[in-house]
């Protein structure tokens, strides 16, 4: 896998490596050949022993393609450790225990009570059913293959809001954390795919919280959403290139003002978009 999913495992811890490593060599202390951000939030790729019929995350099976290539995502919390196992389906297996570094969030601590108004009955149901519509969308493979490509900006301008922030209510009470990253080049400003893909979900209708939404599978479990948008011009079951345009930049859903906001997934993992196409790009 080319560029930025080839980052040193040694990624520090709050900035984003941009530079371009080779494969890795199989070797006793990396018998899976894995180049990556072995972090919070972070994406690995990376090639099975000879002879895998089976490969496990934390005892999760992963799929690899046909030469033997798979790419993990670690969620934002996810804890310090996690193991892959390579099965040969003979009795033999390799494993190795990962390390993942956590990470050093943007955390803003705030001196009241966290508001506690519920959804309405209503609202509720609307909600869950586009949550079970969002999911659906998510799980499902296309065959995609632009999980091995260097990912792109999907659009211009300042970054406004960072993956992994999160606001503590007064008695240490959480808020949801940011999933996404969001950009903010002005309304109407286009909208592109960051890698090829399949697109799963694209409305109508619109959404209550992510208004004009579009989903794209890029294979292995791997999926980017792109929310608020003023319009888009894919729908369902489109194959998309790289730099392709899908919609422009809008304020739909529940949004204070003109952004972008890039959610990209590895299967239940959230992860940090940043780390997939570098501070500058």
């Amino acid at each position: 896998m080319m560029t930025r999913l080839l980052l040193l495992a040694t990624l520090l811890l709050t900035t984003p490596a941009a530079a371009i490593q080779p494969a890795p060599t199989a070797t006793a202390q990396n018998p899976f050949r894995l180049a990556g951000a072995q972090t919070q939030g972070g994406l690995v790729a990376g090639h099975v022993p000879p002879g895998t019929r089976r490969l496990l995350l934390d005892n999760r099976p992963i799929p690899f393609d046909a030469q033997g290539r798979f790419v993990i995502g670690f969620d934002r919390d996810h804890k310090p450790l996690a193991l892959l196992v390579a099965d040969a389906g003979n009795g033999t297996a390799v494993q190795l225990w990962l390390r993942i570094a956590p990470r050093a969030w943007q955390i803003e601590r705030i001196a009241q009570d966290r508001p506690s108004t519920g959804p309405t009955p209503e609202y509720q149901k609307l909600r869950d059913g586009e949550l079970a519509r969002i999911t659906a969308a998510r799980a499902m493979e296309s065959g995609a293959s632009g999980w091995q490509q260097e990912f792109i900006r999907p659009a211009a301008g300042r970054i406004s809001g960072r993956f992994g922030s999160q606001r503590i209510y007064r008695g240490n009470i959480p808020a949801a954390f940011h999933s996404g990253l969001d950009m903010a080049p002005g309304a109407g400003k286009p909208v592109v795919a960051p890698a090829d893909g399949t697109v799963v979900l694209a409305g109508p209708p619109a959404f209550s919280l992510e208004g004009n939404l579009v989903i794209i599978d890029h294979g292995l479990g791997l999926n980017s959403a792109f929310l608020h948008m003023a319009s888009y011009t894919v729908k369902v079951g489109d194959h998309v290139r790289q730099g392709q345009q899908i919609g422009t930049v809008g304020m739909t859903g529940r949004a204070t003002g003109p952004h972008l906001h890039w959610s990209v997934k590895w299967r239940d993992a959230r992860l940090d978009p940043i780390l997939l196409v570098g501070e500058a790009n």
